[in-house]
């Protein structure tokens, strides 16, 4: 394997549940852990949310807090602090460190979480290209000089894909593949390899709702959010650097939360917003979790997914992969 994880054969594998936003995956996995625990095998569960790896960003995570975990230990939650910014790489590094531990200790590992990206780093064989922080440097300089619609037809003129994906605004992302391609010579994969191969042996278990049921649940989780304080939680943050996070400052609900702070939005306007912005995230990881044919789907309304969960965790096969791949993404 690519960087000495678990081998792709015995009886220690994997346990990954995905699915959009407002789903339940973390209430499931919980359920889950409970009813193996129940049969005698000790469950640990990390997670796999990005910006669920930031101190003190909880109500517009979603966080669990740790009196609602059931006593069930959680790894990479509260790792990093606002002005740390989160990347793929690290995230997957860190990730598998935290599965490789559980499963030599004889624990089973669930991987919990709905940033695609990361999952899929975890889950497959990825390889990431490093960095060139002289290039890298450059690479900003210009970005601050031109602005990011000139970083975009850089890219689009030698990765029309890439920059197509990417869109011209996210200037952080352009820079990241315009360093890709000129450190790899070649164009980015943004996508799942057409067979992917497996880090270690791993069971996926996809939780979906249609999207007249997901929507409302959506809108109304935000409204929950603004109720539960997550404004104060914002301006709480603010000392510690949030505004100039590169990473949790764009987070859904924590930018429009400033923007509320700052006074550029109504609290009626921020809450739309987020709204929307969370439909939007989620109709893009229906879209990524979409890609996988090895996920199990399940009903996340069904009365008995807990049952449907733990019969396809005893009775599915993992799936396993025997070589590497290399995933150029621009992310990390």
């Amino acid at each position: 394997m690519t960087d000495g994880g678990p081998a792709a054969t015995g009886p220690a594998r994997l346990i990954v549940i995905v699915g959009p936003t407002g789903t339940g995956k973390s209430d499931l996995s919980l359920d889950l852990a409970e009813r193996l625990q129940h049969d005698g095998r000790a469950v640990e569960i990390v997670n796999a949310d990005a910006m669920q790896l930031y101190r003190g960003m909880d109500i517009g995570t979603a966080k669990l807090p740790l009196g609602e975990r059931r006593g069930i230990r959680h790894h990479l939650l509260d790792v990093l602090e606002v002005t740390d910014e989160a990347t793929v790489a690290n995230y997957q590094r860190d990730a598998r460190a935290a599965i490789s531990d559980i499963v030599a200790r004889g624990v089973v590992p669930i991987l919990v979480g709905g940033s695609g990206l990361y999952i899929s780093s975890v889950v497959y064989d990825f390889q990431f290209p490093g960095t060139d922080p002289v290039l890298r440097a450059s690479l900003e300089a210009d970005l601050t000089e031109h602005g990011p619609g000139v970083m975009y037809a850089r890219l689009k003129a030698v990765d029309p894909g890439a920059a197509a994906r990417i869109g011209a605004s996210n200037g952080r992302r352009l820079v990241r593949a315009l360093e890709i391609v000129q450190i790899t010579g070649g164009p980015h994969l943004a996508a799942l390899p057409d067979e992917p191969v497996y880090w270690m042996p791993a069971l996926t278990l996809g939780l979906r709702m249609p999207r007249e049921q997901l929507t409302p649940r959506l809108d109304t989780r935000v409204d929950e959010m603004w109720a539960a304080g997550l404004v104060d939680e914002v301006a709480a943050l603010r000392p510690l650097g949030l505004e100039t996070g590169v990473t949790a400052s764009r987070a859904i609900g924590y930018a429009q939360a400033l923007a509320q702070l700052n006074g550029t939005m109504s609290a009626a306007e921020a809450i739309e917003a987020t709204q929307q912005l969370t439909r939007r995230y989620a109709r893009r990881q229906v879209s990524w979790f979409k890609r996988s044919t090895d996920t199990s789907w399940i009903e996340a309304t069904a009365p008995d997914r807990v049952a449907q969960a733990l019969h396809a965790v005893l009775t599915l096969p993992a799936k396993a992969g025997h070589s590497s791949v290399s995933a150029l993404q621009n992310d990390v």
